[in-house]
Parts: structure tokens; C-alpha cells; sequence
């Protein structure tokens, strides 16, 4: 008898283990990239019923025959989730719900929406948004107090510059806040000024001397606007995202949601400094939660602030304002207190750092930080778009991670030649130096400063071109990483970025099955095809979020 039992079960244990799924996603296009960045194509998807991937199936595979659920997507094209590894949630869905300049092309066209956003909402006690860019309409010059009040009067206006780091505020607005020519600007800002008296544009830190009176949303508007920003993200085929610069109140609107199942984009949460952190996390990162579905496990430092503002902290004065090198926000010292309060417990640094000076300031802080802190810290600079070509191959040192942006380089070329002068562009926007220095190389959006889509990101990081195919041969075209390289810096390594590649970022076993449904194969199409591509369907942890309708 007991040699027919162990008989048996050794005979058992050479039959096949049924499959460990309980769904089917079948008749796919499908395709990813495996760890080492190769497509892999597939045409059906195994799951579990909580949204683990459990195989990925070729034609010639036999499927299951007892399934809890099939899903047929008549051939259509299946793609990992991508993931967005610097975006900012609440200010999309903000700018969503307020007044949005960010596809005005002249101060003429912005005057007429302003004026027609203030005649539509006669209750607004203040008129908020944002999205203006100066260089953009061609303008030569800040927009001033001046021409807001030409338009809008009666109440304060106060809209900030596309990248966040300038705003734009009528008289209005400057009385309610009590500037005037006797103002000064905190360490790190700037008043833009016509002769003594303040001209309507605060740099940076100086917008801190509006912000402070401008009435803020209630828990209930910010929970509209999170849900806003989130069915944008989806609609672009964005399962995750790093949300670089989280508030307390930004996280509490993300714990409602998912206390109430409403969260359903991927956040990688980097509190706004190190207090808020301590705030939320304490002596370290949060757990993963809601299904991995929110975690703060990092903090956004600011080292200066944006070219277009004049703000970007430069070795050499301004091309075209050879009196001006922007400002660095930190001294070396406080920066590298800050890095070692994060550090100490273990949470994740990102530095915003687009100016050579600011880059160079930061990798000095990460050669000093790395001789205590060690282990995988993965220490990130946020943009890093003009960069000393001498302090490239330092981006390959300590683990590095260049978080960049593509579609940064194609609005901002012909801006970038004019503040710096073309003998300075050696290391703007390098994303084939920082890979070939052995920088890991995530890339995002930082929506809403640009459009959250990632098929524009994806075209522009392998042409240097923008939409209109401009330039011809693309802009430093020696800075061009290939089709793959591109898609693995807005998926896998945009996930490693976050401490988050064991989780999402591709399609394999033990991921969770966040994926989406195009209308075209992006590995075949045209650059310009490419930024044509619509997404169809979201799923995320195996579930349809989103649908095109």
C-alpha cells in the first residue's frame, strides 16, 4: 500500500500544474520589454483575480480551460501601463479646473480668455490658474500688473507661469497682499520690477509673498481636483506616477480616495520637504497601500529654479541677461543637512536641479552624502536639463538617477539657445550622455507644465524633434537614445526610479497587470504616428479604469 501511494504521488508530480490564474486578456497584440530591454510579444495575458500577471501566452499556447473570466480584444494592441516619473497630481487637476493659459499664443489671446474666464464666474472672489509662458508668445518680455488690469480689475488675479516658478498678479492682487515698492524679495526669489515699483511678476520664493493671502481650496475641492487629474492620467495611458512635491493636504486627499476605492492611478508619493515627510511618514516611508496603490517614500528638495524664469542657477550670467545668474535656493550646507535628515531614515532624495550650477551643487551633496548613507539610496536629481559637460560623467556615480523630461528639450530649445548661447548646450537636455555615463535615465512629463501624454515624450526622446518635425535632423541630435531605450526610461526604469520595479513597469510574472489598449503598434509607427497614437482602455491591477467613449 505505501509503495502505491508514493507510486502516486510521484506520478502526480510530473503532471503539469494547472495555471495559477483566474482571467484571460486573449487576442492581443501584445508586446514589453523584459528586464534587459528587449521587446517581447505575446498574445494573451494570464492573471490572478487581484491583478497579478501569471504568464504571458503566445499564439501556440493552450489556454486555460476554466477561467473565471475572458476578456477578447480582437487583435488590438496591449502595452505595459506607463509610468510618469516626475508630474505634480493636484496642480493637473487644478489647472483643469481653473483658468488654464497653457494654449494661449499671445498676450492678446491671454487677455481675451482672462476676460471672458472673469465675466463666467462673477462670484470668484479671486481669479486663479495658470499655464502663461511668455516665450511663447513671443513677447520679449514678463507680462505685467498693467496689462491684467486692462482686463481684470475689480478683483485679484494671480496665475503662475507654466513651470510653476513665476506668477503673474494684477494690482488687485498686489494690494490684497500689501506689496509695494518697499517689498523685498525672501532669499531665493526675485520681484520683477518696473523701475522701483513691482511690476506684477514674482519669481520663485517671491511668489510665497501673494500665495499667502490667496484663499485656499477646501478639502472637498481638492478631492474634485485629485479625481479630475486622475481620469486625465488614465485617459493617457498613465497606470503610475511619481507626484513630485506632495502637501499634507494633497496626501489626505489621497488617502480619501482610497479609503473610499476611488484611487486607482499608482502614486509615488515625495512629501514636499522634509517636515512634510516626518508629517506623514515619521521616522520613514509609508507602507504600500490600497493594493499598491500609494506610497510616500521620498522628499522633493528644490536646489534652484526654472530657465524660463531666469530662475535656473547658472555658472556663467545669462546669455540674454548678462546680469543675472538666477539663484541657488540652498547653501551647500543646508542642502546636504536636508539630504541627511531624509537619508537618516531612509526615505528617498529627489533634488530639482536644472542649472549647471545647481546640477554641480547637487552631485557634490550626493559625493557627501554616499560616503555615510550607503546601500541602494538610488539619489535622484529632478531635471537636470543644463548640465556642465565636465560634470556629466558624475550622473554615473553613487546610483544616480537622471529624472528627466523629453518634451521639456522640444518646447524649450530655441529658449535655451537664447538664455545661454550655443557654446553652453553641450550638456542641455543629454539624455544619451547620462545613459552612456551609466546614469540610469527615467523620464516624465512634469505635467501640467507640459501635457501628461507620453507618446509625445516617447517621439521627441528618439527624434529631438517636436511636433511639426522640427528641426530637421533633430536638435542635438547626438543626445538621441532609441525607440526602446526611450520606452524602458517611461516604464521600467521610471518604476526603479520609485522603488517600485518588483511591483509594475512591465508585463511578467508576479507584476501587477496594469496595461493598456492603443490604436496602433508604437514600435512600427512614424515619430509623427507615434504622437497620434489614442488610448482605448487603462487597466490597472487587472481592472478597466478607463475607457475612450
Amino acid at each position: 500500500m505505501k509503495r502505491l501511494l508514493f507510486a502516486t504521488v510521484a506520478a502526480l508530480a510530473l503532471v503539469p500544474a494547472p495555471a495559477l490564474a483566474d482571467a484571460l486578456v486573449d487576442n492581443v497584440n501584445g508586446m514589453t520589454l523584459d528586464q534587459e530591454g528587449r521587446v517581447v510579444h505575446f498574445t494573451g495575458l494570464l492573471m490572478t483575480l487581484d491583478g497579478h500577471v501569471t504568464r504571458l501566452l503566445g499564439s501556440g499556447d493552450k489556454r486555460p480551460e476554466k477561467l473565471d473570466w475572458r476578456a477578447d480584444m480582437h487583435g488590438k494592441v496591449l502595452l505595459p501601463g506607463f509610468v510618469d516619473a516626475h508630474g505634480h497630481v493636484m496642480e493637473l487637476g487644478f489647472r483643469a479646473l481653473e483658468l488654464d493659459l497653457h494654449d494661449t499664443n499671445s498676450l492678446e489671446e491671454a487677455k481675451a480668455r482672462i476676460a471672458a474666464y472673469a465675466a463666467a464666474n462673477p462670484d470668484r472672489k479671486w481669479i486663479v490658474g495658470g499655464g502663461w509662458n511668455q516665450e511663447k508668445w513671443g513677447l520679449g518680455r514678463f507680462p505685467t500688473a498693467a496689462d491684467l488690469d486692462a482686463v481684470v480689475s475689480d478683483r485679484p488675479v494671480w496665475l503662475s507661469r507654466a513651470d510653476g516658478h513665476a506668477s503673474w498678479a494684477n494690482s488687485a492682487a498686489m494690494a490684497a497682499a500689501g506689496v509695494n515698492a518697499r517689498s523685498a524679495a525672501p532669499p531665493g526669489g526675485r520681484i520683477e520690477k518696473t523701475g522701483i515699483a513691482p511690476s506684477g511678476v514674482f519669481v520663485d520664493s517671491a511668489q510665497q509673498l501673494v500665495n499667502r493671502v490667496v484663499p485656499q481650496p477646501l478639502p472637498k475641492e481638492r478631492d474634485v481636483a485629485f479625481l479630475k487629474a486622475q481620469a486625465i492620467l488614465l485617459s493617457f495611458g498613465i497606470t503610475a506616477t511619481s507626484d513630485m512635491g506632495t502637501s499634507l493636504d494633497d496626501w489626505l486627499s489621497y488617502r480619501r480616495a482610497g479609503d473610499l476605492g476611488s484611487l486607482r492611478v499608482r502614486i509615488m508619493s515625495y512629501a514636499y520637504g522634509v517636515d512634510t515627510a516626518v508629517q506623514i511618514g515619521g521616522t520613514g516611508p509609508t507602507p504600500w497601500l490600497y493594493g499598491d496603490r500609494l506610497h510616500m517614500g521620498g522628499v522633493k528638495l528644490y536646489a534652484d529654479g526654472a530657465l524660463g524664469s531666469r530662475g535656473a542657477w547658472l555658472k556663467a550670467p545669462y546669455s540674454d541677461a548678462p546680469g543675472q545668474t538666477g539663484a541657488g535656493f540652498l547653501t551647500d550646507t543646508v542642502l546636504q543637512n536636508l539630504m541627511s535628515r531624509a537619508a537618516m531614515d531612509h526615505y528617498q532624495v529627489a533634488v530639482h536641479a536644472i542649472g549647471d550650477r545647481a546640477n554641480a551643487q547637487v552631485l557634490g551633496a550626493i559625493d557627501e552624502m554616499a560616503q555615510t548613507y550607503k546601500g541602494d539610496r538610488r539619489w535622484r536629481i529632478e531635471h537636470a536639463q543644463i548640465v556642465d559637460p565636465a560634470d556629466l560623467p558624475r550622473f554615473g556615480q553613487n546610483g544616480t538617477i537622471a529624472s528627466m523630461q523629453p518634451t521639456h528639450q522640444t518646447s524649450d530649445m530655441h529658449m535655451a539657445e537664447a538664455r545661454l548661447g550655443p557654446a553652453r548646450l553641450g550638456g542641455a537636455y543629454a539624455w544619451a550622455s547620462m545613459l552612456k555615463n551609466g546614469s540610469k535615465l527615467a523620464f516624465g512629463t512634469d505635467f501640467p507644465v507640459e501635457s501628461p501624454d507620453p507618446f509625445a515624450g516617447w517621439a521627441a526622446a528618439f527624434t529631438r524633434q517636436d511636433a511639426k518635425g522640427e528641426p530637421y535632423g533633430g536638435w542635438r541630435p547626438e543626445e538621441r537614445v532609441t525607440r526602446e531605450q526611450a520606452w524602458r526610461a517611461y516604464t521600467i526604469d521610471a518604476a526603479y526610479a520609485g522603488f517600485a520595479e518588483d511591483k509594475f513597469g512591465r508585463l511578467a510574472p508576479g507584476q501587477r497587470a496594469d496595461f493598456i489598449i492603443v490604436d496602433r503598434d508604437p514600435t512600427l509607427a512614424s515619430p509623427s504616428d507615434l504622437r497620434a497614437t489614442k488610448v482605448e482602455q487603462t487597466w490597472v491591477g487587472g481592472e478597466k479604469v478607463w475607457e475612450a467613449r
